[in-house]
């Protein structure tokens, strides 16, 4: 069985918990997409952990875990993240990482800091982590893939990656960008040794274990709403969160994936520039922001102050659509036990004009909510073990959300803990 799980909005949903969970059923989990520029937050007997890179499922030993072709690879920030995995002592994780992905290189970090500077005002609210320059390089065929570093061509193309980088930089930011071919070089060479013992060729290691019947995990990164042909250009990542490019990052057919979870997150949050409709702002915000995720809504990897919002039902069916949604897993449920009335945006009111469609960016600029209220359930609910048990008005709302996005909800997180989970 294949199993997708992605974001249904804008990212930052929940799915490293999810996947966290679903890990402990399956035999792989792959990244297919995105590199370290967002982070999955998992708490479990370990603490709590970050990872930018690795797949969720590094903590069950039991797993395969596979960063895919699709991945920007990062190689500092893995080995990074593997020596925190190390330290906090969690057993060392089965991990396969496939020769076709590429390497993101620190000179992209260095050019998404300076694009998002010379920009200024009207820079995308980049996570500064090489992103953008990276899939620039890879579709302009460019970038370096892992398999090269074992070619006879690696020292010349050094040369020119660094030569190109340099004349753009002094151009446009007017400053070297701090590497030479021979430096360049000299960095892929430590790489290629240090990540040699863990290659693999992605595609036919997903071959192997589709034969061999296993369970296997596609874990996305960010939301449908940042997908860069379908969300809310150009404020969007620059590869596709989408369950259907799993096909394409991890090199799998179509036909392989049978189901796909949407991670939906019971209020909405948003990190980066871009029209975000419904916006909270003062005090209102500052309470959904410190009550929300597992210590506050700030970004995994940044540290930013998200951009919080009441549920927009618009943007969260609209990202169950695009993803292809057979179910959803409702998060945080337990953030909202505070208020008395809780509202939800169920349509956009454009022009004077009502619709529940997500409409194009331009439209989505001059969008303002449209919001039914319900009543809450004013008390705690991340001891709740069943989901018979929960407050009625809380069944309430997940049933109202499951109505509006169109997608059943079969799982229901009240708490950051991996335990902290209830099934319909």
């Amino acid at each position: 069985m294949v199993r997708a799980i992605v974001g249904s909005s804008w990212g930052d949903e929940g799915k490293g918990k999810i996947t966290d969970l679903l890990a402990g059923e399956a035999d792989a989990v792959v990244r297919f997409q995105g590199g370290a520029n967002a982070g999955h937050t998992i708490i479990n007997a370990y603490g709590k952990n970050v990872l930018h890179l690795l797949p969720s499922g590094v903590f069950n030993p039991e797993v395969m875990n596979v960063i895919a072709g699709g991945v920007a690879l990062d190689a500092e920030m893995l080995f990074a993240e593997l020596e925190m995995l190390r330290e906090k002592g969690v057993p060392k994780p089965r991990l396969a990482i496939s020769a076709r992905a590429q390497l993101l290189l620190p000179v992209h970090r260095l050019q998404d800091r300076l694009e998002e500077k010379r920009l200024g005002a009207h820079s995308f609210g980049s996570t500064q982590s090489g992103i953008a320059p990276f899939y620039a390089d890879k579709y302009a065929k460019k970038g370096i893939q892992i398999a090269e570093l074992f070619g006879s061509g690696l020292r010349e193309k050094a040369e020119r990656l660094a030569e190109e980088k340099n004349v753009l930089f002094r151009a446009l930011y007017g400053e070297n960008c701090g590497m030479t071919g021979a430096s360049l070089y000299e960095a892929l060479a430590n790489i290629r040794e240090r990540l040699g013992p863990m290659l693999c060729d992605g595609p036919y290691l997903m071959q192997s274990l589709l034969r061999g019947g296993k369970r296997i995990l596609l874990e996305g990164q960010l939301g449908a709403l940042r997908d860069p042909d379908n969300g809310i250009y150009p404020f969007v990542t620059s590869s596709s969160p989408l369950a259907g490019f799993a096909c394409v990052g991890a090199g799998v057919s179509p036909q392989a994936i049978q189901s796909v979870t949407a991670v939906v997150k019971a209020y909405s949050t948003c990190v980066g520039a871009g029209a975000f409709v419904g916006e909270l702002n003062g005090e209102e915000a500052e309470t959904l922001r410190r009550r929300g995720g597992s210590d506050g809504e700030y970004g995994a990897l940044t540290g930013r102050p998200r951009r919080v919002a009441w549920f927009d039902a618009v943007a969260a069916r609209y990202g169950c659509m695009l993803q292809g949604a057979t179910e959803a897993a409702l998060t945080m449920v337990d953030v909202l036990g505070y208020l008395e009335k809780i509202p939800v945006c169920v349509g956009y009111e454009i022009d004077g004009k009502i619709t529940g469609d997500f409409p194009l960016t331009p439209q989505l600029e001059r969008a303002k909510p449209v919001y039914t209220y319900l009543d809450g359930w004013r008390c705690d609910v991340s001891g709740v073990q069943r989901y018979e048990d929960l407050p009625v008005n809380c069944r309430k709302y997940i049933e109202f959300v499951e109505r509006e996005i169109g997608v059943p909800v079969t799982l229901v997180s009240n708490g950051p803990h991996r335990n902290q989970i209830l099934y319909r």
